[in-house]
């Protein structure tokens, strides 16, 4: 087994670490603590984003938008909640992504996952509590590990080559096992049915689908990291693609009920 599969590794690992303890921090101090985190990471995903798709842009134009990005975030958070905020920050990514020179589609889409996803992490440690949003961030990390090492490890056909050239079925299809386990795991934890294990795979799935969602607007546009603002990982982006779709997901499923249901079947 060849070391340079893994060259990558140490400066992963660290880096990690260092996000793990500054988000489990933030997660559990909560309120306006975790709320600031929410909003900066915002700003960043959105300045990122914008940086990715329009290089040429003149100075400042990124940084506008990352701060637009934050402001939305922290006002849907703080004004109205449920499913009006929900669409409240559909509507900003619209009409930001209208003022786009290209791609307004790609860039209004991937915005509102960023907004949502931000607003996910305050609303849902709010109103269900940290064991919740542990269970969320653990389907990622799962996820993620189990692609990473049985993608290098396994190897085999491609999953989808032309957006994800590393990502692998052996790699896909573990991290959905992976996430299984997670969901078995939390339903004593959460108090909830069996259902959570689909609900686990099925945002294990998500976080996947971020992933390639990321790597293909990297590739439309040139950009290897979204930036190098993380050693091992590149951008913030590039760390949270997963993440973003799995809280925006966890988000939409929380204010249509479907949480709420799994809580309630459980027994």
């Amino acid at each position: 087994m060849s070391d340079a599969r893994f060259g990558d590794l140490k400066a992963r690992v660290l880096s990690a670490l260092v996000m793990v303890a500054v988000g489990l921090g933030a997660l559990w101090a909560g309120g306006h603590v975790l709320a600031a985190l929410a909003v900066v990471l915002a700003g960043l995903l959105g300045w990122e984003l914008f940086r990715m798709m329009v290089p040429d842009a003149p100075q400042g134009r990124a940084e506008a938008h990352g701060v637009v990005a934050a402001i939305v975030v922290a006002v849907f958070s703080y004004t109205w909640g449920g499913l009006i905020s929900v669409a409240g920050l559909v509507l900003a990514a619209g009409l930001v992504a209208a003022r786009m020179p290209r791609d307004k589609g790609i860039f209004g889409a991937y915005m509102a996952l960023i907004l949502l996803a931000a607003h996910g992490f305050i609303v849902l440690r709010g109103e269900y509590g940290l064991a919740w949003i542990l269970w969320l961030v653990l389907i990622v990390i799962a996820s993620d590990v189990a692609g990473y090492f049985a993608g290098r490890v396994i190897g085999g056909p491609k999953f989808w080559p032309r957006f994800s050239p590393k990502k692998t079925w052996s790699g896909t299809v573990a991290g959905w096992m992976l996430a299984a386990v997670v969901g078995y795991v939390f339903m004593d934890i959460l108090g909830v049915g069996a259902g959570l294990i689909a609900v686990s795979v099925l945002l294990g799935f998500a976080g996947q689908m971020g992933d390639i969602a990321e790597s293909a607007i990297k590739r439309r546009y040139g950009v290897k990291d979204s930036s190098n603002l993380i050693p091992g990982h590149g951008g913030v982006l590039d760390r949270f693609d997963a993440m973003i779709a799995v809280t925006a997901l966890a988000l939409l499923l929380a204010q249509l009920g479907v949480l709420r249901a799994l809580a309630g079947g459980a027994g």
